[in-house]
């Protein structure tokens, strides 16, 4: 059989397709890069925004008007946080939460046989096991991801991701090493440690294991290759973890800490928990112990309450810090979150 797989969404959903993927390929399928022709359709979703999900739909029904008869599975984070919207949608044949995504060859087999619609979504609980999922690298890329970590308990008002992720949790941390050696020893030259919120590493372990543990696993393996780390919050970095991160050869430079507002009201209505001098304190930190570090940052306008004024402190600020890239991007309102229902909505421009 032909399957097609579709990935909407971060770094951690590509890891999870990839591995989806190679567990089909395990058992006989062949990997088609156009839907038409697959008999299968996998579609890993993402659900940050209204706009994800309305692409997803999009997906959906374009696949089905192309190819009536393959069967849809749908997947990830939009079922998962809005299971209601999700089995409206009768095209697809399989849904899945993300608790369940390494069940998909097996539910696959029982739809084939039952010809019957199959919804799976679990409900993410406090204290749930890291699921175990490892990649062989055999797609020959040179970067490869590596997901250590999943789940959020941070909970900023406008987003759905601890409802879609459920709570923190972590690979262990004698399994990093071995995933790496095989994605290197594969010709990988560049491996990407990501999770859903990167500096929660280890806290689940309640013995002291944090994100720095997990680096220098990655970065003590045998080869020539690099690691990179994903998004991280900037409130969680330690002023020692920096230090040991600056003594690794193989950690490439570059950190993404997410800001979200260079304004400390602003910051407090999306429960963020920093202020804008502890997350500058954050990046001459980073300065001091490393030459030029590539600085990137997320920051979010237009969140409601946020006036001019406000604006005009957070493009301040952005030029003070002097980031090396940026994105920006308009607030998006999100059903189900805190910020969807304050007040102050800030207008979309006609």
């Amino acid at each position: 059989m032909k399957a097609f797989f579709y990935t909407f969404g971060c770094k951690v959903n590509q890891y999870e397709t990839e591995n989806i993927k190679e567990a089909m390929l395990s058992e006989g399928y062949e990997v088609t890069e156009d839907y038409v022709d697959a008999e299968v359709c996998v579609v890993n979703t993402c659900t940050v925004t209204a706009q994800s999900d309305s692409k997803c739909r999009q997906l959906i029904h374009k696949i089905k008007k192309a190819n009536p008869e393959c069967l849809i599975v749908l997947a990830g984070c939009f079922p998962q946080a809005f299971e209601k919207e999700a089995s409206a949608l009768d095209e697809c044949g399989i849904i899945v939460g993300t608790g369940a995504k390494k069940e998909i060859p097996a539910l696959i087999k029982r739809y084939i046989t039952s010809g019957e619609r199959i919804i799976r979504i679990v409900p993410r609980e406090r204290g749930e096991a890291f699921e175990k999922m490892t990649n062989s690298g055999a797609d020959k890329k040179t970067r490869a991801y590596i997901k250590i970590q999943d789940g959020c308990d941070q909970y900023c008002t406008y987003c759905i991701i601890p409802t879609a992720r459920g709570h923190i949790c972590s690979k262990p941390l004698e399994n990093i090493a071995p995933e790496v050696q095989q994605l290197v020893d594969s010709g990988h030259k560049e491996i990407i440690l990501t999770g859903i919120n990167l500096c929660c590493y280890g806290r689940d372990f309640k013995n002291g294991t944090r994100l720095i543990d997990a680096v220098e696993a990655a970065c003590g393996c045998d080869g020539d290759y690099r690691v990179r780390i994903g998004s991280v919050e900037p409130e969680l970095i330690s002023d020692e973890d920096i230090l040991r991160m600056s003594k690794l050869e193989k950690l490439c430079p570059h950190f993404h800490l997410s800001l979200q507002s260079g304004c400390d009201e602003t910051l407090k209505r999306m429960n963020r928990h920093y202020t804008c001098e502890e997350y500058a304190e954050r990046c001459a930190i980073l300065r001091k112990y490393f030459e030029n570090p590539a600085i990137t940052t997320d920051v979010i306008v237009g969140f409601p309450g946020e006036t001019d004024a406000d604006f005009e402190t957070t493009r301040e600020f952005l030029e003070k810090v002097h980031f090396y890239e940026m994105h920006v991007f308009p607030y998006s309102r999100r059903a189900g979150t805190r910020a969807d229902r304050m007040p102050d909505q800030v207008p979309e421009p006609a």
